[in-house]
């Protein structure tokens, strides 16, 4: 019987797990070898976790057994996704394991939540075009607004979630 899962904000001990969920936030097409972990120190990509803390910074983590399997975090940074000063980029990872099992969606849906308790009115992420994690962020309500190359030549979307939906009646 597999333990409960539990979501919540994401805190000062779990820093350090970021490295961790970061590198498997890399999309590695099938076929392809995975990079060296150290690359998640190339100044692009350590910008996601670099001193994070701050006060634009705030995420979530799913936890089962008192071990973090799941992290969704946002900031305000100069990144591949970034749309402005009042837009946080959204960075997402689950272990492997445990995809395809709607852990990522719960750990958004929450911290879309946090967000508007936060007061953002929306937010932003990038994602290469042939990751299918493209449906689960349209899905979720996610509009692409632009098209881009990242630092290795990948196309990427810039994708946009407005968190201040009306009720649709």
């Amino acid at each position: 019987m597999s333990m409960p899962v539990i979501i919540r904000d994401i805190t000062e001990a779990d820093y350090k797990v970021l490295e961790d969920f970061l590198y498997l936030a890399i999309f590695i097409p099938p076929g392809v070898e995975p990079p060296p972990r150290e690359i998640i120190f190339e100044p692009e990509i350590f910008v996601y976790i670099k001193d994070f803390g701050g006060k634009d910074d705030c995420g979530k983590i799913a936890e089962q057994d008192g071990k973090p399997i799941g992290a969704a975090w946002t900031r305000i940074i100069p990144a591949y996704g970034h749309l402005d000063h009042e837009t946080p980029e959204l960075a997402i990872s689950v272990l492997p394991e445990h995809r395809g099992k709607g852990l990522g969606t719960i750990l958004m849906e929450r911290l879309f939540d946090l967000l508007r308790e936060r007061g953002y009115k929306r937010t932003s992420l990038s994602v290469q075009k042939d990751n299918p994690a493209v449906r689960l962020y349209e899905r979720l309500g996610y509009k692409v607004t632009d098209e881009k190359k990242d630092h290795a030549g990948h196309d990427d979307y810039i994708m946009v979630y407005e968190l201040e939906k009306g009720i649709e009646v």
